[in-house]
């Protein structure tokens, strides 16, 4: 996430001044929603907002990412615990899910109206948000479109929808297993009694 911060910044010099601002805590609360952050930035007297667009995962990014969580004891535990896994991500990108934005992926705009954007009040509050998921993953996961409670919901979904569908049909399948093999059998139990009636000379008609 850093280094998209730092593809994003149109120069070194704005990008010092974000880090400065941010670094001095001039970046009040940070309001983080699907797709976009926002956020007031104070320089001087002035406070300036700062709105960013990023985009947020397709519905398969989604469901490939739910796969790969479940996948895995201990992920779905991790991540409410504030652990994003480098394996995780790698083999999201492996999937082709990318969690963390390219810098041409944030899409800026501050009401200091500065031709360059992101601009330092900008990247003040990309690099506050970089600090931010260090400590919660899930508030990167909720700007790219996957809240922690739709996450939680679609966890939940997987589990309880496939397991119990196949052990039903298991269960069919092995029932009317077990009624074939006992037809069979007395079957073949009431054949070998007749051929033994027969070879006595005893009248079978009963038994057919």
């Amino acid at each position: 996430m850093a280094r998209a911060v730092e593809e994003s910044a149109y120069h070194s010099t704005d990008l010092r001044a974000g880090r400065i601002l941010a670094r001095g805590g001039k970046v009040g609360a940070m309001t983080v929603d699907r797709g976009t952050l926002f956020a007031a930035v104070q320089q001087g007297d002035d406070a300036w907002t700062v709105s960013v667009a990023v985009p947020v995962l397709t519905v398969e990014a989604t469901d490939t990412f739910v796969e790969l969580v479940a996948a895995e004891s201990g992920r779905i535990a991790g991540l409410l615990d504030g652990d994003l896994p480098h394996q995780l991500v790698e083999d999201a990108e492996d999937a082709g899910v990318e969690l963390l934005p390219y810098g041409s992926e944030f899409s800026a705009s501050c009401s200091c109206e500065a031709w360059a954007q992101p601009c330092p009040h900008g990247l003040a509050v990309l690099t506050q948000f970089t600090w931010l998921i260090d400590g919660d993953p899930l508030a990167l996961l909720h700007l790219r479109g996957l809240s922690r409670e739709q996450l939680l919901a679609a966890l939940h979904d997987r589990t309880s929808r496939t397991p119990s569908g196949a052990a039903s049909d298991r269960d069919e399948v092995d029932e009317a297993t077990e009624v074939d093999v006992e037809v069979g059998i007395d079957a073949a139990r009431r054949a070998a009694r007749i051929l033994e009636l027969l070879e006595q000379g005893e009248d079978v008609t009963s038994l057919l």
